[in-house]
């Protein structure tokens, strides 16, 4: 059965492109995705987990949150343990990541714990309620926002603002390479149903895009192309007095994203742990993603403000941050060889490549006002990998 009936959201966006004639494909996005109280993830629903459509690597182990909390304290640590310390979760979910963070500072860093205050971004606003129940004592240490007091720039923030699977969810844009030159893909109606036209870019921006990056398509080549990623990060750039910005998603650099061999680019959505290619069916029921252009954040973050402190596999930066530690205590703690086989098992998930999490997904860590900060990802275990 669907999660609900997607006539409602539909029929808005079937009118939008009566009116209009046509849309981008971002916009199309947008609305699936955004659309108040329709969206995918603006409407009350489990998205994340067995009963949802996709995990992500905070719902596959609390370690996961764990070696980001040994991070965020090393971050504390290298500005100096300064009195106030702000972690900005964007993206929040659940709030699964965000207890798993909280309880292993309060453990390892209590002097920190004191000094922190949790802030969960979310767009859902019914998750609020989901999140205060999940993170009980705990949420006495957190503060809410929506993402529009974040872009506002009403928040000013001395800590780390940290996203995972975040940037993958932004609209973006498709462009195809045909024998006249770049082309964007525009929704549009046939016969009463959704259906997709080449023509001119919506923007010039996106021939700009790969123009900085020196990609050339091939012809018959699709890509996506995320202009929202650079526009975001430059607004937590602007929010962010001092401290990081950590973005944990999947993607690569940009040479290697739209390589001639990625003929169809990346987009693609799920539902109910299924991956489906079809962007136009279930309109608001299932998630659409595109993999992230990490070179264009990396650029568009030195361009405001921020230094480029680590980037690289989400492996090693787990590796780096203390997971063999955690697997042995763990293990330790099993009451059976079942348990710490289970233990093993989940725990690879995050670190192996094939049918894993390890290696398409990266973590890339930027810094404003911190000189050459030591941060455990730029420890042995990532260097010698």
């Amino acid at each position: 059965m669907e999660k609900a009936d997607d006539r409602e959201l539909r029929r808005l966006i079937l009118d939008r492109i009566g009116e209009k004639g046509r849309i981008t494909f971002a916009d199309y996005m947008g609305a699936c995705l955004y659309e108040p109280g329709l969206g995918y993830y603006t409407s009350p629903g489990k998205r994340v987990g067995a009963e949802g459509d996709f995990y992500t690597s905070s719902n596959v182990h609390r370690v996961f949150g764990r070696l980001i909390a040994r991070e965020l304290v090393r971050m504390w640590e290298t500005m100096g343990s300064p009195p106030f310390f702000d972690i900005v979760e964007v993206g929040a979910g659940n709030g699964r990541l965000a207890l798993d963070i909280l309880e292993t500072i309060a453990d390892l860093e209590p002097a920190l714990y004191d000094k922190l205050r949790y802030r969960l971004v979310e767009a859902e606003p019914t998750l609020r309620e989901v999140q205060a129940a999940l993170l009980g004592d705990q949420g006495e240490r957190c503060a809410w926002n929506t993402p529009e007091e974040l872009a506002e720039g009403s928040l000013s923030i001395s800590g780390c603002i940290l996203s995972n699977e975040l940037i993958d969810s932004f609209p973006v844009h498709l462009v195809e390479m045909a024998s006249e030159g770049l082309r964007e893909a525009y929704v549009t109606v046939v016969d009463g149903e959704f259906a997709e036209i080449l023509d001119l870019p919506s923007t010039p921006e996106l021939e700009e895009y790969l123009l900085r990056l020196g990609i050339v398509l091939l012809p018959g080549q699709r890509a996506e192309i995320n202009l929202e990623a650079g526009r975001w990060l430059a607004r937590a750039a602007r929010a962010l007095n001092r401290g990081f910005v950590m973005t944990i998603d999947y993607g690569y650099p940009a040479e290697e994203l739209y390589a001639p061999f990625r003929k169809n680019g990346t987009l693609l959505c799920y539902y109910r742990h299924r991956v489906e290619e079809n962007p136009y069916i279930r309109v608001g029921r299932q998630d659409i993603t595109s993999h992230v252009d990490f070179t264009s954040l990396i650029r568009r973050g030195e361009e405001a403000g921020l230094a480029t402190v680590w980037f690289g596999e989400q492996y090693r930066f787990l590796l780096a941050a203390g997971l063999m530690e955690e697997i042995t205590a763990l293990e330790t703690g099993a009451h059976s060889e079942e348990d710490r086989r289970n233990c093993r098992l989940i725990l690879k998930k995050l670190i192996l490549p094939d049918g894993g999490m390890g290696d398409t997904f990266k973590v890339l860590i930027q810094a404003k006002g911190v000189n050459n900060p030591s941060l455990l990802c730029k420890g042995e275990w990532a260097r010698a990998l």
